[in-house]
């Protein structure tokens, strides 16, 4: 019990060290979109969002955040409550606590960086120095999440025949705007095109892991966790 304890905390504090060493060197020596050629296929390339999915934004960044630290203090609490009852394996340890860091490294950009550091268009951000007149470019809770990892690992253009961008299609008794997430003729299809950071890349794994190795654990807890409250 006491063992495993130990490992999910070195975890978590490892992922989010590096997490957070990669963020603020990149975000201290890189300007927004400016991107560095590693090799053909992997370059860092700084960008940043508001941290939900596919930068869709459909609540308050405030809201959003608090739900986030809500969401990870619970399921925080459900790794330690059943460590210490010692009903989890070691593989399910690694794996929440793999999750369970991701997503603190990206909620630590959303809480602290709008206050830390300066505005990134079209410069390199410094650090924040309010005595100086050195502002930050947000409030708290409301900064954005630094993402540098891309992997385009192989690129073609699809057939004239796909539709342009956007184009009206028309079948006769149905007409529509072709969508601007599908294959289009005058748009290069790139794999893999999002750009990500050490946390996404811990969350992604460790919920890889979480449904192909532990699916039934997990949902053993929760369920028992809702049977208790009752």
């Amino acid at each position: 019990m006491k063992k495993k304890g130990i490992i999910a905390l070195a975890i978590i504090l490892t992922i989010l060290v590096i997490d957070q060493i990669i963020k603020i060197y990149i975000k201290t020596h890189f300007y927004l979109h400016e991107s560095y050629e590693v090799t053909s296929w992997f370059y860092l390339a700084f960008t940043e969002n508001n941290g939900m999915a596919f930068g869709v934004e459909l609540f308050d960044k405030f809201l959003l955040t608090s739900f986030r630290i809500i969401a990870v203090a619970f399921f925080t609490y459900i790794l330690v409550k059943y460590i210490r009852k010692d009903l989890v394996t070691m593989g399910f340890t690694i794996v929440m606590s793999m999750i369970i860091a991701g997503a603190m490294g990206n909620i630590f950009d959303c809480v602290f960086y709008g206050k830390l550091f300066t505005d990134s268009h079209g410069q390199v951000a410094q650090w924040a120095d309010p005595a100086n007149g050195i502002m930050g470019y947000g409030e708290w809770f409301r900064g954005l999440v630094v993402d540098m990892f891309y992997f385009p690992l192989f690129h073609f253009n699809w057939p004239d025949w796909f539709p342009h961008t956007r184009e009206i299609i028309d079948w006769g008794w149905i007409s529509f705007t072709w969508p601007s997430w599908a294959p289009t003729c005058d748009r290069e299809f790139v794999f893999f095109s999002p750009v990500f950071n050490f946390a996404d890349a811990a969350i992604s794994v460790g919920v890889f892991l979480m449904l192909v190795c532990f699916p039934k654990s997990f949902l053993s807890l929760l369920n028992d966790n809702e049977e208790q409250q009752k």
